[in-house]
């Protein structure tokens, strides 16, 4: 047996992968001049749809690494703006203004 690797103990459970966190990484929160963002970036595997970027106006195709974002601040409630929120190029999002 290696040194780095210990023995599991059977009465052990493994702990749970999170595949979501995983597979469409880290919700964060971005503050900008138009205010605070979720930002959530979806990996090509959990990218199943085609949507359209609000910056470019291009489509981004299945399959292809994007974020998700939305306000983090808005006046009408969180659920409102989850609702609102859009699929980006992770270039456009970072360019934008």
């Amino acid at each position: 047996m290696s040194p780095s690797r210990r023995p599991r103990r059977r009465d052990q459970e493994p702990e749970p992968l999170d595949v979501e966190r995983i597979l469409g990484g880290a919700k964060h929160t971005e503050t900008r001049r138009d205010g605070t963002w979720n930002v959530q970036p979806q990996s090509a595997a959990s990218a199943v749809k085609e949507y359209v970027c609000p910056g470019c106006g291009l489509g981004i195709a299945v399959g292809t690494a994007h974020l998700v974002a939305w306000r983090a601040d808005g006046l009408f409630g969180e659920e409102d703006d989850l609702a609102a929120r859009r699929h980006w190029h992770t270039h456009c999002w970072r360019i934008r203004t």
